[in-house]
C-alpha cells in the first residue's frame, strides 16, 4: 500500500518552501493540485516534473474514491494547494479523512500556513485562539457572529480585500467599536504588512487606503 502526503507550499515567498517538501514531491508518482495552472509555477520553479492531477472542492468528491484506490495500489501521492497547508480553509480534509479510512498511512509536512505568523505579530494574546477561517457569506453569518460575541479567545478570521471593510464593519456592530485587532495582508510577500488598532481604527484606515491582496483578521476575545 502507498502513503498520502499532506504538503505545505508557500503563501508568497517561494524561499519559504523546505527541502523536504521539495523532496517529496519529486519522489511521488502523484501530486493533487488544487489549481494545476498555479501548482505548475510552483513545481516548474523547483524543477518537479512529476504527474499532476486537479483536485479542488468542485471534484473532491468525484476524485477522492480513485485517489484512495491508487494509494491502496502502491502509488504514492501528495496533496498540495495553491498556497498554505491543505486542509485550513482549503480542500484536503474529504481525501484525508478517506485515506484514514482505508488504513493509509497520512504524513503532514510542517510549513506554511497564513494565520500563524498573523496571530504572532498580532500582538494579541495567542496561547490560547480560535481559527474560523473563513465566515459564511450569507446563511448563518449573523448567528455565528452573535456566537462569538461571547468568545474569550483571541479568534483568527481569513477575508478577501473586497469584503473586508463589510466584515470590519460588522465586527464593530457585534463586538463593539473598541475591541482591538489587526489585519495583515500580503503575509511573507515583498509589500506585507500588519495594521493593528481598535476596529474603528481599522474601518478608518481601510476606508482611506483600499485593501489588496489576501487578508489574515485576527480579533481580540471578550475582556474577562
Amino acid at each position: 500500500m502507498g502513503k498520502l502526503y499532506v504538503v505545505p507550499t508557500p503563501v508568497g515567498n517561494l524561499e519559504d518552501m523546505t527541502f523536504r517538501a521539495v523532496k517529496v514531491l519529486k519522489e511521488v508518482d502523484l501530486i493533487l493540485a488544487e489549481d494545476t495552472r498555479t501548482s505548475g509555477i510552483l513545481l516548474k520553479h523547483f524543477e518537479i516534473k512529476n504527474a499532476m492531477q486537479s483536485h479542488h472542492k468542485f471534484n473532491e468528491h468525484k476524485t477522492v474514491e480513485s485517489v484512495v484506490n491508487r494509494i491502496k495500489a502502491g502509488e504514492t501521492v501528495a496533496l498540495i494547494s495553491d498556497a498554505g497547508t491543505p486542509g485550513i480553509s482549503d480542500p484536503g480534509f474529504l481525501v484525508v479523512r478517506e485515506c484514514v479510512r482505508n488504513g493509509i498511512e497520512v504524513q503532514c509536512l510542517p510549513g506554511a500556513t497564513a494565520f500563524v505568523p498573523a496571530l504572532v505579530a498580532s500582538g494579541l494574546p495567542n496561547e490560547k485562539f480560535c481559527f474560523e477561517g473563513f465566515l459564511p457569506q450569507k446563511k448563518g453569518r449573523q448567528t455565528r457572529l452573535k456566537a462569538l460575541a461571547e468568545e474569550h479567545r483571541t479568534m483568527v478570521f481569513y477575508e478577501s480585500p473586497h469584503r473586508l471593510l463589510k466584515t470590519l464593519t460588522q465586527f464593530a456592530e457585534y463586538f463593539g467599536m473598541e475591541r482591538q485587532a489587526t489585519v495583515s495582508r500580503e503575509i511573507s510577500k515583498l509589500h506585507e504588512e500588519t495594521v493593528r488598532g481598535s476596529l474603528a481604527e481599522l474601518i478608518e484606515h481601510f476606508t482611506a487606503t483600499e485593501p489588496r491582496g489576501e487578508i489574515v483578521i485576527v480579533l481580540a476575545g471578550i475582556d474577562d
